[in-house]
């Protein structure tokens, strides 16, 4: 069923700024209150899964959980269900303390390997010790641009759920190292949220070297374009904060960033790098969050998305 008022003040704002109104009318018809059924096994499928929660401070963080495919499961259309027992739970992401007290989460179910997204936003809860349950709120289907293709090889392992963390350190300013790894990223991903309608899950790619470092505290990232609806850009309208997560696909660690949005309009671009859209944002950084992860997924690179500007 679809939803009405399929979009907040944010979204309509940006929408008409850009002049992509009607183009979002027609594809905000695809934004439901119940997942699609074709799309219950997909989920069930992935080994992966991207999360979006708030913090006490209102900071806003994404999150990546990695584990055996069957670890989420949609036990129905409106209901999914996190068994913890068969992830890789990394107990130093604030995810963990946020959604004890702000339900209200986004989640990214992604297939790297086809190009296929499942966004979903919902409430939260912990119904047993090491189960939680999502009561969904909104689910919609992504266009595949700008994804580039990885094959995920997951090993079998005893224990999953408690596999040890063998790293996390926490910073303020990118150290060079980090510099290097996010210049040469072609895959991030950004939870925004919106005071009232809850938290988004989203993804973002391009050729290595779409993002653009600064200084130690500031990311340039062309906003390329999408389908019109433009969930992201209009939730940093209303609400300038959002976490991005970068997933080192090489040495297995994440790197999670929280700070302060900042969208540029209409900016030259001769050497169009944002495919003609002219939109920028400066992502200023508060805090990071830096975390090796067992070595238990591995990821073949397969290609670049096509749709990537050059």
């Amino acid at each position: 069923m679809e939803t009405e008022n399929a979009y907040h003040e944010g979204e309509l704002l940006v929408q008409e700024i850009v002049g992509e109104v009607e183009a979002a009318r027609q594809n905000g018809r695809v934004i439901s209150n119940a997942i699609l059924k074709g799309a219950l096994k997909f989920i069930e499928q992935q080994p992966m899964i991207i999360l979006g929660s708030i913090d006490d401070q209102q900071n806003i963080w994404a999150s990546v959980l990695i584990g055996q495919p069957g670890f989420t499961t949609a036990v129905n259309q409106h209901t999914i269900e996190l068994d913890l027992t068969q992830a890789i739970c990394n107990w130093y992401d604030p995810f963990w303390t946020n959604i004890e007290r702000h339900t209200q989460i986004g989640m990214l179910v992604i297939e790297l390997a086809t190009r296929r997204r499942l966004r979903i936003n919902g409430h939260i809860t912990r119904i047993a010790q090491e189960r939680l349950q999502l009561d969904l709120a909104e689910s919609y289907p992504n266009c595949p641009k700008y994804i580039q293709r990885r094959h995920p090889k997951v090993l079998v392992k005893e224990n999953l759920h408690y596999s040890h963390i063998s790293k996390v350190r926490v910073g303020q300013l990118l150290e060079a190292d980090q510099q290097a790894f996010i210049a040469a990223a072609d895959t991030f991903f950004v939870a925004s949220a919106h005071p009232t309608r809850g938290v988004d899950a989203s993804h973002r790619g391009g050729n290595p070297g779409f993002i653009r470092i600064l200084d130690d505290r500031t990311l340039r990232i062309p906003d390329y374009g999408g389908n019109s609806m433009f969930n992201t850009l209009g939730n940093f309208m209303v609400n300038p904060r959002a976490g991005l997560i970068f997933l080192d696909f090489e040495r297995i660690r994440t790197l999670q960033l929280i700070g302060q949005p900042e969208i540029l309009w209409n900016l030259d671009d001769p050497m169009h790098t944002t495919g003609g859209t002219q939109r920028y944002w400066n992502f200023k950084i508060e805090q990071w969050l830096e975390t090796d992860l067992p070595y238990l997924l591995h990821w073949e690179f397969l290609d670049y998305s096509p749709h990537n500007p050059s």
